[in-house]
C-alpha cells in the first residue's frame, strides 16, 4: 500500500534477535493475480501454516509479519489459526497521510513497481485502518529507523 510495511519489517528483522520475517504477499505471488474465494482461503492457509512453523521453531524468538490487512476479520482469522499460547502478539497498522501516500505510490509507479490503479485502491483503504483493533503508527515524515524504534517501544 506504500506506507513502508516491508521496509520497516526488513529493518526490524535486522534489529531484533533471532528474528524471521514473512510478508503475506509472498504467500500469494501469482500471475495472473486472482481474487476468488478459493485463492483467499489458500492465502490465509499459507500464512497461518508458515507462521505456525515459525512459532514452533526454536531458532526464532521474534516473528515479523506484514500484509495489507484493512479489515478486522482478516486479522482475527489469521490470529485464530495461530498457536499463540507462548507468544506476545502486537498488531500494528502503519499509515500515512493522503498526500504522502500519493507521492510514494507515484514514485513506485514511475519505477515500474506498482500499477497506476494502486493509488486509487490504496487511498480508498486508508480510512479503513482507523476501525482496526491495532496500534496505529503514521509513517509520514519519519525515517525507517524512527518507525522501527516506535515499534520497539510498544
Amino acid at each position: 500500500m506504500g506506507v513502508g510495511k516491508t521496509t520497516v519489517c526488513q529493518q526490524l528483522k535486522k534489529e531484533l534477535p533471532k528474528s524471521v520475517f514473512l510478508d503475506g504477499d509472498w504467500c500469494w505471488d501469482a500471475s495472473p493475480f486472482q481474487v476468488t474465494e478459493e485463492t483467499k482461503a489458500m492465502v490465509l492457509d499459507n500464512i497461518a501454516h508458515t507462521l505456525n512453523n515459525f512459532i514452533r521453531c526454536s531458532a526464532y524468538d521474534n516473528i515479523i509479519f506484514c500484509w495489507v490487512m484493512d479489515a478486522q476479520d482478516i486479522i482475527d482469522t489469521i490470529l485464530d489459526r495461530l498457536e499463540t499460547e507462548n507468544c506476545r502478539i502486537r498488531c500494528i497498522s502503519l499509515t500515512a497521510g493522503e498526500t504522502v501516500l500519493r507521492e510514494r505510490l507515484a514514485q513506485d509507479i514511475s519505477r515500474g513497481i506498482r500499477t497506476p490503479d494502486s493509488i486509487k485502491r490504496s487511498l480508498a483503504r486508508l480510512p479503513m485502518y482507523q476501525n482496526l483493533n491495532t496500534v496505529k503508527i503514521d509513517t509520514t515524515g519519519k525515517s525507517i529507523s524512527e518507525i522501527a524504534n516506535e515499534i520497539h517501544l510498544l
